[in-house]
């Protein structure tokens, strides 16, 4: 009952609450139980709290016996990357530069909507410092590693959710994404994770790297994130930026397929990005699926080239203000990597910073003219698979940043678009592959629904670790 447990979805358990077959203490036991077997091999988690778990696992059993659930969400366990804040729980962000006294008596508000709807707090999850890069290792915290091969990297910034999601250590993440930091770890992880529209799930306290910045659900299935979004989305009056209310379930047209869409299918960016040849056949075997839905699938490329250049001007600015306020003494602990960036996001000027705007405007102008034409435009997550646990490129690659090894992802976080890893398939080693799935900004809905059908097809989805 343990292991079955730990791979139901988080559908499945509510549907187990309702019908008496088990708890959410049985839930919640599993859970633990299952993080023990993993860690600290996996090194997924900076915080675990079983006794608080048990304790609201509890709480929710009881509401279950009355027939009184809370929310959507009662019972199931859930974790949170430890970017964000959960009251009662510290939040270092990776960094030995954080300050660990309290009180910690406030919830980012992804994390108050989850509370609201009586899910189970498991857990904290690695980041890398204050979520820099697209690898999960941190002075603090240590290397995050793979589930599927120990000595790989789970990816970044939120490794530790995509493990933990991964093993089954709580259907359910909250994770966050500025330029991959969600899809990332999910290719490498084989789970899905969801970038959502920008301000579609509200931010507090705002992200020094701005509107770059998304918080999103990670999840094993496209189902559990829609039912999870239509958790987290909603309102926050803490957000200024934040969307009005949904338009609905997000669950709402979750089946209704992908016959007569319009799909174009990038598999390299018009020739920009080399791609692996495991990679490349695993996605072109889910875009071949697609079709054979009824979707209308053109290889065509979108118009823009590598806009690297801006998002570091924006990423290196925003590192430099995160670290603004710290000391000497506290600079020094930091992530060596993360130094170099922080001193040369220093030194552009405002004008630099605003050139950088100007190519984000053109490219969501472009963006935006694409999708009059196509529903949804579909890539690899990533052009390769997990490499060398504790490094930030891959060795022998001739890379200098993450940036180098991500050129599907960050453009995306520039546009504000809604963007999906849905895992279809391992490569000859055995490691996930990822298939981003991108749609207009609001269209959150079409990606969910696109990466569904993904799954009903049995073209989505690989066995857990």
């Amino acid at each position: 009952m343990t292991t079955e447990l730990t791979r139901l979805t988080a559908q499945d358990l509510v549907d187990g609450y309702r019908k008496g077959e088990f708890s959410p203490v049985d839930a919640t036991r599993a859970v633990l139980a299952r993080i023990e077997e993993t860690e600290p091999a996996l090194n997924a988690f900076v915080r675990v709290d079983a006794e608080g778990a048990l304790a609201e696992a509890g709480a929710s059993a009881e509401r279950w016996r009355r027939g009184e659930p809370q929310g959507l969400l009662d019972g199931v366990p859930v974790t949170v990357k430890d970017i964000l804040l959960q009251r009662g729980a510290p939040t270092m962000r990776g960094s030995k530069s954080s300050r660990t006294q309290g009180p910690w008596q406030e919830d980012a508000p992804s994390v108050a909507r989850l509370r609201e709807h009586g899910a189970v707090f498991v857990g904290k999850t690695t980041t890398p410092e204050f979520g820099w890069k697209g690898v999960t290792d941190s002075p603090l915290s240590g290397v995050t590693r793979n589930p599927y091969d120990t000595a790989r990297t789970a990816g970044g910034s939120s490794g530790g959710s995509a493990a933990a999601v991964a093993v089954g250590a709580g259907p359910l993440s909250l994770g966050t994404d500025g330029g991959g930091s969600v899809r990332i770890p999910a290719a490498f992880c084989g789970i899905f994770g969801l970038k959502p529209t920008y301000g579609r799930v509200p931010l507090y306290p705002a992200s020094a790297f701005g509107t770059l910045a998304h918080v999103g659900p990670m999840t094993r299935t496209a189902a559990d994130a829609a039912l999870m979004l239509d958790v987290i989305s909603g309102a926050d009056a803490r957000d200024w930026s934040a969307l009005g209310p949904a338009p609905g379930s997000f669950l709402d047209g979750l089946r209704d397929g992908v016959r007569g869409l319009r799909v174009a299918f990038s598999p390299t960016l018009g020739g920009q990005v080399a791609v692996r040849p495991g990679v490349a056949s695993a996605v072109r075997e889910a875009v071949t699926r697609l079709a054979g839905l009824g979707a209308y699938v053109e290889e065509v490329d979108p118009d823009f080239t590598d806009p690297v250049e801006a998002f570091h001007t924006l990423w290196f600015s925003g590192a430099a203000r995160v670290t603004q306020q710290l000391s000497a003494a506290q600079r020094e602990l930091l992530d060596p990597g993360l130094q170099e960036i922080c001193a040369r996001g220093a030194r552009y000027s405002a004008l630099d910073y605003l050139a950088a705007v100007d190519v984000r405007m053109e490219l969501g102008r472009r963006m935006g003219a694409f999708h009059s034409t196509y529903d949804v435009l579909l890539t690899p997550s990533l052009p390769i698979t997990a490499f060398e646990a504790g490094a930030e490129v891959p060795k022998g690659s001739g890379l200098r940043r993450w940036t180098g090894w991500t050129p599907f992802t960050y453009p995306f976080n520039l546009t504000q678009q809604p963007a999906a890893s849905v895992p279809v398939g391992v490569d000859r080693a055995g490691l996930p592959v990822g298939l981003q799935v991108v749609a207009a900004r609001h269209a959150d809905g079409l990606v969910l629904r696109v990466a569904h059908a993904l799954y009903e097809a049995g073209a989505a989805g690989i066995s857990a670790p």
